[in-house]
């Protein structure tokens, strides 16, 4: 009966309309309530979730991919790819994935990639003959790769979500192989469909203005080299790396590049106020929601449940994938990944998955879940800039679709695609 009032809850918060954050919270606490718990465990869980070294890093990643957004890293990393990939058939279908594995290394987030490159792309694919749906559609799948290459603030969610003991560190490193796996899938898909529509490619510059565009573009590029680099080395931890690459991004776009207005300042400070207050709230409740899955034994229920209609670990890799999948088209990733983590990860390692293997493959899941209706933030912001409407969009969308499922089983299958890096480092 606890259980059923805790999801209960929590699903009619989602139907009227109230904030996840907020429907998580309240669902926690009345399920504390009909237990007779004392609410001040209750709230001792919602802090002590936030009580977490490690979550320190967040709002300086989130900080320094709102100010590569708003100084001008983003147009010269487009400038870049496309003097190195533009000439291919549908050369601005690949910039597009090239671009979003370059900037998504940078900022960390799905949006952040989408508004940032789709600004400036989609209004010039569209002008040079490309269909809109086509340029939403590469934009929005591309994105994904800001959540699984480094530094991925979803990836410290994970860990924190987990309980400890998951090396930050070698999650980073992780989703190196599996990022750049997805963006080749896609760039792949790209092509095809470039080449079915009969688009055609940009004239190459000539390796002078690539090299000129590598040098403008390099400072930009550096600030991954610092975030990243930094955790790896193990000279900076986490938190460290994030705060240098904040300043460094401040340095970078206000005095080298000069077009960080102080009015864009202000604006990706409250930007990323707002997203990290919103981040925390979530991980907050997210908190005490966790404790009565585990004291409700849900980890071991949906084990049985599973082992009860096979015991092919192949197929209860397929089924956990397909499960992830349906919840990504209808909650939050950041959400998803808070609650889902304590359930999900416990069966995952039953069946012999790292749990570090298993938080890449939940990246690329929920990150699918950003593309697709009906709570699919990078398609609505996509479909915005490109001016159409969702289900034009996803209409034609089925090909980058597969090539994201191709990744992600080759992911779930082969376990050497995000493992290999990480064992080198143990």
């Amino acid at each position: 009966m606890g259980l059923t009032i805790l999801f209960g809850v929590f699903f009619l918060g989602l139907v009227v309309g109230a904030p996840v954050a907020f429907a998580v919270g309240l669902a926690a606490v009345v399920t504390f309530m009909y237990e007779g718990l004392p609410l001040f465990v209750a709230f001792q869980r919602i802090l002590s979730g936030i009580s977490v070294f490690s979550l320190l890093a967040i709002p300086f990643f989130i900080f320094a991919g709102e100010l590569m957004l708003h100084g001008g890293i983003s147009q010269r990393l487009v400038r870049l790819a496309s003097a190195a990939v533009g000439r291919v058939r549908g050369g601005l279908g690949m910039v597009n994935v090239s671009s979003s594995m370059l900037f998504g290394g940078i900022s960390g987030s799905a949006v952040a990639d989408t508004s940032a490159l789709g600004s400036i792309l989609i209004p010039v694919m569209k002008e040079k003959g490309y269909d809109a749906d086509y340029s939403v559609n590469v934009t929005v799948t591309s994105s994904i790769a800001g959540v699984v290459i480094p530094p991925s603030h979803n990836m410290i969610l994970y860990a924190v979500a987990a309980g400890g003991g998951i090396s930050i560190t070698q999650l980073f490193v992780a989703g190196i192989v599996p990022g750049v796996l997805m963006c080749g899938l896609l760039a792949i898909a790209a092509y095809i469909v470039a080449v079915k529509r009969g688009y055609r490619g940009e004239t190459f510059p000539g390796w002078r203005a690539l090299a000129i565009s590598f040098v403008v573009a390099t400072p930009g590029l550096l600030t991954a080299v610092i975030i990243v680099g930094g955790v790896l080395s193990g000279i900076l931890t986490v938190t460290e790396s994030g705060a240098f690459g904040a300043i460094y991004a401040i340095l970078i776009t206000g005095l080298v590049y000069r077009e960080l207005s102080w009015n864009a300042f202000k604006q990706a400070v409250y930007q990323a106020v707002r997203t990290t207050a919103l981040v925390m709230i979530l991980v907050a409740c997210a908190s005490a929601f966790s404790y009565l899955l585990a004291l409700y034994n849900v980890p071991e229920l949906l084990s049985t449940a599973l082992l009860g209609i096979t015991d092919n670990p192949y197929v209860i890799l397929l089924l956990l994938n397909l499960i992830l999948l349906a919840l990504g088209m209808i909650m939050d990733m950041a959400a998803l990944i808070l609650i889902c983590t304590p359930i999900f990860l416990p069966v995952a390692t039953q069946f012999g998955m790292d749990p570090i293997q298993f938080g890449i493959i939940m990246m690329i899941n929920l990150g699918l879940g950003l593309c697709t209706p009906p709570v699919g933030a990078c398609l609505f912001v996509g479909s915005v800039i490109g001016k159409i409407k969702i289900e034009q969009a996803v209409r034609t969308i089925w090909p980058f679709y597969l090539a994201l499922f191709a990744a992600l089983m080759l992911v779930t299958y082969v376990p050497a695609l995000s493992m290999a890096l990480p064992e080198l480092m143990r």
